[in-house]
Parts: structure tokens; sequence; C-alpha cells
């Protein structure tokens, strides 16, 4: 498990002192809570703490106190109603926060999503560790010929040993000079703050990540999406999990319309209407750029 020894500690003695509250609580949620979930080769995923549950998104949309007469059918219509509507208020009243370990380059993607609050550690004020990320041999894909941020076929043989033997070697000689820098065998070290811009960017980093439900399902839709690069992802798979034990009606409601949805186009309802009513219609016909025919025929599984 990559996490270290004061981690644990403290994971431990925080899963062994429960706390009494008055506060909404999440079953689902208390399972998870300070369980640190591993992603990746050193990375983790864990809940620090969290606010709100299925109940509190109902209690923001109808502005009442405590559950009243209603029932669990209309908490669950209710929110599904909300997500079909995009009314995204209601779901700010959730909340979560994570400690997440993460290689920098993956941080840099992350970090994209500005409506969080994040606090990183800090390279300026502490060392950092020799723990790099390499890729798993899967995982290790050449450029895409059609897609210019993404990836083909796996390398394989002696082609994957060669990049992976870079990989390795580059990251531990980088680690070895920014150790030297630190410590030199003469006179004084340079400073962190220096030393720090030599390392790669699949080292890793820590933060805290706190973000409320509407924009964490927001980059959920994003980065756990087949499409996104495969690091990241890992990393938004382990937040799904979570996020469906924490408010299993929100989750269902977002899975149905938004993993699991599509949006169409003013022109592309207007080639299902036609389809529907008998007419074979075309990429010419339909008023849309190849692009656009493409990904229309791909939402309709008739790539």
């Amino acid at each position: 498990m990559p996490l270290s020894p004061e981690q644990e500690a403290e994971i431990t003695e925080q899963r062994n002192a429960p706390q009494q509250t008055l506060r909404a609580v999440s079953d689902g949620m208390e399972a998870h809570l300070y369980t640190a979930y591993p992603v990746l080769d050193h990375g983790f995923i864990r809940v620090v703490d969290y606010m709100g549950d299925d109940a509190a998104i109902c209690q923001a949309a109808r502005v009442s106190y405590g559950k009243g007469t209603k029932s669990v059918q209309n908490d669950e219509g209710l929110i599904r109603y909300l997500m079909r509507h995009w009314h995204s208020t209601p779901f700010e009243m959730c909340e979560i926060k994570l400690h997440v370990k993460l290689p920098i380059f993956v941080a840099r993607q992350w970090i994209r999503h500005r409506t969080a609050n994040v606090n990183e550690y800090s390279a300026r004020y502490s060392i950092l560790d020799r723990e790099f990320y390499v890729p798993a041999p899967e995982h290790l894909a050449a450029q895409s010929e059609t897609n210019n941020q993404g990836r083909g076929a796996v390398l394989e043989g002696a082609e994957a040993a060669r990049v992976l033997d870079m990989l390795r070697a580059d990251a531990d000689r980088a680690y070895d000079h920014y150790e030297a820098m630190l410590s030199p065998e003469e006179g004084r070290g340079l400073a962190r703050e220096i030393a720090r811009m030599n390392l790669p960017a699949n080292v890793y980093t820590q933060w805290y990540w706190k973000a409320d439900l509407h924009n964490l399902m927001h980059f959920l839709r994003l980065r756990a999406d087949p499409h996104a690069q495969y690091e990241i992802r890992a990393y938004a798979e382990a937040m799904c999990a979570i996020v469906a034990d924490w408010v299993p009606l929100s989750w269902q409601a977002f899975s149905d319309y938004r993993l699991g949805g599509a949006a169409l186009s003013a022109a592309g309802l207007d080639c299902v209407r036609r389809m529907i009513a008998g007419e074979t219609v075309t990429q010419e016909s339909s008023g849309m750029s190849a692009g656009e025919w493409r990904e229309f025929q791909a939402v309709l599984g008739q790539e």
C-alpha cells in the first residue's frame, strides 16, 4: 500500500475514534471514510470529510426543514427531475474533501477543474519522495494516428522494454541530481524551491481537494469518460465508486442522464425525427459536417 507509516497510523486512529453527530450522515460514505484506495503504482485516494446526502439535495430543492412527509420515491423522482433539467444548485449542497496522491502530470490535468479548493504538498518546504509513475506494460501505447491527444496501439516486446528502461533511468537520474543539489558534499545545499525544478512530471505529489457534488459530477463526466487519459481516469473511476455509495439516488440519475446519456444538436434531433418517419438520412442531407456526422452515428451506435 503506497502509504507512509505515519499516514497509516493516522488513518487507523481516525477510523477507531467515531464521533457522535447531529448532522446528516451517509452510511455508504461512512464505510469509505479515511480508507485509502490504491490508484496507479504509488497513488491513492481517500475521503477525509464530507457534507450532506441525497436528502440534503431534496431539502435544498424544497427549501424546507427536515424530511416532512416526503417518501423515498418522491426524493428519487425529484433528484431525477433536477438532474434531467440541469438544476444544479441543489447538488452544490453536498461536498467532499479528498486526500489524493498522484503524479504531477495528472495533477496538472486535474487542476484545470477550477471550481474546487486545493492545497498541495509544498516542494518549497518539504522534500519530495523518490516515487515516480511508470506505466504498466498494457498502458504503454504509441501515439494515435487519428487523435492528436490520444493513444494508439500498445507497444510490445523490445520496443516497450526500451521505453520503460528510459522512463525509469531518467527518473532515477533526475532524483539523484535532486538529492545531490539539496545536500552537496561541500558548501550549502541548493534551495528546495530551485532544486525541485529538475524533477520530471511523473514524480508523485499529494493534495487535499474539496468540491461540491455538482462540480464533482462535472469532473467525473469528463474524466471517467473512456476517451479521457487513462491515468486520470483511474482516479475518476475510484471516485465514482465512492460517490455511488455516498449519494446513491443522485449517482443513478447522474449515470442515466450524464454518463449514459447523450446531447443532440438541433440538426441531430431533426435527423432522428426524419429517421423515425422512415427517411434515409445521409451526411450530405443531414446538415452536419463530416466530424459531426461521425459523432452522431456513434451516439446512435451506427459507427
